[in-house]
């Protein structure tokens, strides 16, 4: 029998590509067809997506699946980061470039967001942790700087709702991505309506929620010609990120932790219901919208970003190491002499991280790192203890113990990280597959061809197709005397 393929857009916020599955009927293999840049532009003093540059490397992956053996791909799902969006017009024309998460419009959001409502009020209606780019203070701060913002706006669509309807010209909102902006009633799932109106924002451009394994329609006409594909349906899949990332997760059941792994850190479960309370707001957590029914509730803690904006430092002076290296010179470094608080507001800005961790334990009274080994052990095992102090959180808010930890993403490769992870959380850390986001694409794609009927099943298909490393805890009594240590530092 022929495999059933698939192609997934899997869209970064520095770069994006097409990865085609083939699907036999028990394993997944992934090819990566076509590889592109992301490249953000400020034009007269605002960050823009060039949402048609994208567009344009989208179709330039369909024409590839055309020009090769995978000329009989069944269907193509889009997933990307959550928040961003763009306007349509009347005559369902793009009004103008989406603007980046990253534009300054919003920094101050703490200034003028909660005028009319609350903090809580919004939180235990979204339950959406307050973050300064979330859609809901990005379209009020349009309003703020110009109340007819909208006045010729017909529909707004997210990044993978806008790129589907340029394919297929049907404009919907996918559940995961529209959930991540603040818009949504976290306990109906829709649009907050009364909310958004309490607000000023308009309510007449929100478009019908599908969700993730829905079949969203055929590709334009022109679409085809150009591209030479005739017969794929595009799928909604779990068009944000990690939510597709989440679904790859190959865990067992419902009782588990996961952990999206990259520059961020994604760290949380999955809930049949949220959990909007002050409790979860005041430590950070979220609400997101998962796949069949299930709520992300999570935390985003900075991760690989350390090590990779040290690296990029360390480059800039002269020295280029690889990640191999620093892991080996982390290793070789004594553990516990010092640690930082990851999410330390010190750590958001590019630039000179390694001097901002020794300038970080200078400033709390710790030994002072001073070489690479020592900088990338303390990243590592900081990291790694914030995972503890987030599970612990999430432990105590469900009123339960989980028993293990799954870290899926590019994360995964940091051997000493996953180590780390299993010693200072004293419970077992399961970690792969790497390739997440794409896996997760790609098996909503399965869901809504028929071919896996629901996460469990997707999860087993992890579980036979992709290599999975289990990591067992040690050393406990070292990492509780860290612990306590890293608890005086947050």
């Amino acid at each position: 029998m022929a495999d059933f393929k698939m192609l997934a857009i899997d869209l970064g916020a520095s770069s994006g590509r097409g990865i085609v599955g083939r699907f036999d009927g028990k394993k997944l293999s992934l090819e990566e067809n076509h590889r592109f840049d992301n490249d953000p532009v400020i034009a007269a003093g605002t960050f823009y997506w060039d949402i048609l540059r994208i567009f344009f490397e989208i179709k330039n992956s369909i024409r590839k699946c055309a020009l090769s053996s995978d000329k009989d791909i069944s269907s193509i799902g889009i997933d990307t980061w959550g928040v961003d969006f763009g306007l349509l017009d009347r005559d369902g024309k793009l009004m103008g470039n989406p603007v980046h998460y990253r534009d300054a419009r919003t920094m101050d959001f703490e200034n003028w967001a909660f005028n009319k409502l609350t903090k809580e009020q919004i939180f235990e209606k979204t339950g959406i942790a307050h973050v300064n780019f979330n859609s809901i203070f990005q379209l009020m701060s349009s309003l703020r700087t110009n109340p007819n913002a909208f006045d010729g706006a017909d529909k707004l669509l997210f990044i993978p709702d806008l790129l589907n309807y340029f394919l297929t010209g049907q404009a919907k909102t996918e559940y995961t991505v529209a959930s991540t902006g603040g818009l949504l009633d976290v306990k109906n799932r829709n649009w907050a309506m009364d909310m958004i109106a309490e607000l000023g924002v308009p309510t007449n451009i929100f478009t019908e929620i599908a969700q993730p394994g829905t079949v969203l329609g055929k590709l334009l006409p022109q679409i085809s010609e150009d591209t030479g594909i005739y017969d794929a349906n595009v799928v909604h899949v779990a068009a944000h990120d990690t939510a597709s990332a989440v679904v790859s997760v190959p865990a067992k059941g419902e009782d588990f932790i996961y952990i999206s792994s990259g520059t961020w850190s994604l760290m949380g479960m999955e809930l049949n219901e949220p959990n909007p309370s002050i409790e979860a707001m005041n430590c950070g957590f979220t609400n997101e919208g998962g796949t069949n029914g299930k709520i992300r509730f999570l935390r985003n803690i900075m991760g690989l970003w350390l090590e990779q904006e040290s690296k990029r430092q360390w480059a800039r002076e002269g020295e280029k190491t690889t990640y191999d290296q620093l892991s080996d010179m982390a290793m070789a470094s004594e553990a516990h002499k010092c640690f930082i608080n990851p999410d330390d507001p010190s750590f958001m800005a590019p630039g000179n991280l390694p001097k901002r961790v020794a300038e970080f334990c200078e400033r709390t009274g710790q030994y002072v790192p001073q070489t690479k080994g020592e900088i990338i052990r303390c990243i590592f095992e900081s990291l790694a203890l914030k995972y503890r102090w987030t599970v612990e959180n999430m432990d105590a808010m469900m009123g339960k113990y989980t028993p293990f930890i799954n870290i899926v993403g590019g994360g995964t490769k940091e051997a000493p990280l996953c180590q780390f992870t299993a010693d200072a959380c004293k419970r077992p850390v399961y970690a792969g597959p790497t390739e997440a986001t794409s896996i997760g694409n790609l098996l909503v794609q399965l869901m809504a061809a028929g071919k896996v009927s629901n996460l469990d099943e997707a999860r087993q298909v992890v579980r036979d197709s992709f290599e999975i490393k289990c990591y067992e805890p040690k050393d406990a009594d070292k990492w509780d005397a860290a612990y306590e240590r890293f608890l005086k530092l947050l």
